[in-house]
């Protein structure tokens, strides 16, 4: 599976925390549903210097692009407008455990 960082900015205006906030459940939710696909790796919220929620980074892995979209395309932070933009990078996670696993031999 390809995996991919998503990082997702949440919008500047007066409401942009409540609808953050609003749109919370359904994003861990949908988080759920997809980590039990096999799909999500993991999430972080990512914060102001003051502590503030004003985005959020994504680790996911899909077998197609078509299949990134569709998940894009059902993340509620997206569909509820929370995030102003994202960005979506191909990476390759490091398999720690087996590199570990080989100096040890």
């Amino acid at each position: 599976m390809q995996q991919y960082i998503v990082q997702g900015w949440d919008g500047k205006d007066d409401n942009a925390l409540e609808r953050r906030m609003a749109n919370r459940h359904a994003h861990l939710e949908n988080a759920r549903d997809w980590k039990q696909k096999g799909n999500y790796i993991m999430g972080a919220a990512l914060l102001s210097d003051e502590g503030k929620m004003i985005g959020s980074s994504m680790i996911v892995q899909f077998e197609t692009p078509a299949e990134l979209q569709q998940w894009i395309n059902t993340e509620p932070y997206v569909t509820g407008k929370v995030w102003e933009r994202y960005d979506v990078y191909p990476v390759r996670l490091a398999d720690l455990d087996k590199y570990f696993a080989e100096l040890n031999k």
